[in-house]
């Protein structure tokens, strides 16, 4: 892991980063989901969204990354959705044919970077890198996905469920990669019905909150 690390967290993020939500509201179908939602986060923090399903957990990341209008209330920062945010949803965005292998050579290519040698190894695709993504297990697929993040350093990391599917390992990979974005200065978002041990603070929606 620490090759990766090194590969993947050689950039710095600006201390002086932050995101502030202001009484945000989001509505789906003509139906409110949530209002009056507020957050502060800093950088080298990371925000643990909780709450039942159909909270608003899932339409709070995608109003964050552009993908879904607000309602109400306004969002204060100067981060670009396209340049400094990555969002992994329940959506994995991977082409079912290509192999795992060609899957990183295309994620690398649109990240500009040449493919890290150890980069499967460290994901624990080393052995997969022959199939194809469409016949891979749920959990190698969220590790796939875990290469964006890795290839492309970006101040914000929105995720949906990051631990879903994954087995311990796979959870310590997401732990370790976390903590060290947010010691570089990053941030994080992310919905989870989990605790997670990377999240500094935690923001409840819904009929649980």
């Amino acid at each position: 892991m620490a090759e990766t690390l090194k590969f993947a967290f050689d950039h710095a993020y600006a201390r002086d980063m932050g995101l502030q939500a202001d009484g945000l509201a989001c509505r789906r179908g003509g139906r409110l989901i949530f209002k009056d939602i507020s957050f502060t986060l800093h950088a080298g923090q990371a925000l643990r969204l909780a709450g039942v399903n159909g909270s608003g957990k899932s339409s709070l990341l995608r109003q964050l990354a552009g993908l879904l209008p607000v309602a109400d209330g306004m969002f204060i920062h100067v981060l670009s959705p396209l340049r400094d945010m990555h969002y992994l949803g329940h959506d994995d965005g991977l082409k079912a044919a290509l192999s795992v292998a060609e899957t990183l050579v295309y994620e690398c290519a649109l990240a500009r970077k040449e493919v890290p040698q150890a980069l499967l190894t460290d994901l624990g695709l080393a052995a997969s890198d022959w199939q194809y993504v469409g016949d891979l297990s749920a959990g190698q697929k969220r590790r796939l996905t875990l290469a964006r993040l890795l290839l492309d350093p970006r101040p914000l990391w929105l995720l949906d469920e990051p631990l879903t599917a994954l087995d311990a390992s796979g959870r310590k990979l997401v732990e370790d990669l976390a903590e060290a974005h947010l010691a570089r200065g990053g941030m994080i978002i992310a919905a989870s019905h989990e605790a997670l041990a990377f999240a500094t603070q935690e923001l409840r929606l819904g009929a649980d909150a």
